[in-house]
């Protein structure tokens, strides 16, 4: 549990200019662009690895069975062995290309000779990514890529990617058009559990790496270095507080605050991100006026055991195979009502995240782990979603009921440059022609926005 001496020292000790509205963070926070200082380690403790491999897809079919103009629309893979992997997904070379088509994938579970059925991946073109004038996007490392989907662990793959119109029926120049190049197959292994239980406290004990250090440093003020979760504390203990970080009672006025009690939330540590992927500095926007829910489109067959092992794929999937700075999203939730820190930079501060196209700036962004388009999303998950944005939200002074205005960045729905009114608390298609987060739970996200602003106290 934070003290109020310890909230008073990270107000010290953060980087840039307090939040102007009289109801924002009265944290001091970094301002846009602003990278955070890498602090010192400890020696260092072991890293739990994963791997992915990278193979390229070839036309389907010979030169009898297929034309030329055939063989540029349908590549694939057929059935082969691989080493071990849990997640798939589909690269190609260029960013702003679209894949107006299909994806379907088999796989065979590890030591079987058992293979699944066919499974569509969500091609969800361009809608989750840095803004277009971000410095994320002009690294020249960014690729084209696919939904990830989770499919346990495997050792044997069957892929093909075909070109149909889709959902580009009547767009004669998408329907027509031949698969982007340089399309790539990702396996990825998620690497090893972190240590639980006293297993934890002894490697936390050994040191810290410098990334994972760093990574650690910025939640200081909220849990011990290296701590697996971030602690819940009522409503009362986020209060004062938040009141104590505003400089008191007679600076805060004698008005509580509209902030929920702060959830528990499982740190980049506890769920085991190997912090050498990323990039070693933080990005961060001006503040959190809105947050964007989505879903993974990872698929619903994993358990909540294996969250962990599902975020550290879609993160190695980020990074290594969409060439992002790190995880996209700024939190996940899974189906079991869990919340997981994502992007680094410290879950009480504005860090710029990579989850809604052309709105990244001054949001944040929440994934529900799973695909949500024709399943329900449990009732956990969208509790969770209420509980940390009555949290985040509050910090900012945002009422979950409400509406906000975000300037657009640029996308398929509004120009770049373009005030948009939003709801505080939106999905992803709000900001972006998509299907995400699904249409199931975009239909609950009025009851998160009820129950997170319940939380609050309104």
């Amino acid at each position: 549990m934070p003290t109020i001496g310890r909230m008073r020292g990270f107000l010290a000790s953060s980087i840039g200019v307090t939040c102007a509205a009289a109801l924002a963070l009265p944290l001091t926070l970094p301002s846009s662009g602003a990278r955070a200082a890498t602090p010192a380690a400890q020696s260092p403790a072991a890293e739990l690895p994963g791997s992915t491999q990278s193979l390229p897809l070839a036309p389907l079919g010979s030169d009898r069975s297929l034309g030329s103009a055939s063989r540029e629309r349908e590549h694939g893979l057929a059935q082969r062995d691989v080493r071990p992997f849990s997640l798939v997904g589909v690269v190609w070379d260029n960013p702003e290309a679209e894949l107006h088509g299909t994806v379907q994938v088999r796989t065979r579970a590890t030591g079987t000779t058992a293979w699944s059925g066919w499974q569509d991946v969500e091609t969800h073109n361009h809608e989750h990514a840095a803004d277009p004038d971000a410095a994320e996007r002009g690294t020249g490392k960014v690729r084209g890529s696919t939904a990830p989907l989770w499919v346990g662990d495997s050792d044997g793959v069957e892929i093909r990617v075909r070109s149909e119109p889709g959902d580009a029926a009547n767009d004669r120049a998408a329907a027509d058009a031949p698969l982007p190049r340089g399309l790539r197959l990702e396996l990825v292994d998620p690497g090893d559990e972190p240590p639980q239980g006293g297993q934890a406290e002894a490697a936390r004990a050994t040191g810290l790496t410098v990334e994972s250090a760093a990574t650690s440093a910025v939640n200081a003020d909220l849990a011990p270095l290296g701590a697996a979760a971030i602690p819940e504390l009522t409503k009362q203990q986020t209060e004062d507080d938040l009141i104590a970080a505003r400089g008191g009672p007679e600076a805060a006025g004698k008005a509580r605050p509209y902030v929920g009690p702060r959830p528990r939330i499982i740190t980049r540590k506890g769920w085991g991100a190997d912090e050498k992927l990323r990039e070693k500095d933080f990005a961060y926007t001006k503040t959190v006026k809105a947050a964007f829910v989505h879903h993974s489109a990872s698929g619903n067959n994993y358990r909540c055991s294996q969250a962990g092992s599902v975020l550290r794929s879609i993160y190695r999937y980020h990074v290594k195979s969409s060439g992002w700075r790190d995880f996209g999203y700024n939190f996940a939730v899974d189906k079991c009502g869990n919340i997981y820190e994502g992007r680094a930079g410290g879950v009480a501060k504005p860090v710029l995240g990579a989850h809604t196209l052309g709105f990244n700036a001054n949001s944040m962004g929440i994934a529900v782990l799973g695909t949500y388009s024709s399943s329900n999303p449990p009732k956990a998950a969208v509790n969770a979603v209420a509980r940390l944005t009555a949290w985040k939200l509050g910090l900012y002074g945002a009422n979950p009921r409400g509406t906000t205005y975000l300037k657009s960045g640029g996308g398929n729905l509004y120009k770049k440059g373009k005030n948009v009114r939003l709801r505080v608390i939106s999905g992803h298609r709000d900001g972006f022609a998509t299907e995400c987060p699904g249409s199931r739970l975009y239909k609950k996200l009025g009851k998160a926005r009820s129950t997170s602003a319940r939380f609050q106290g309104r």
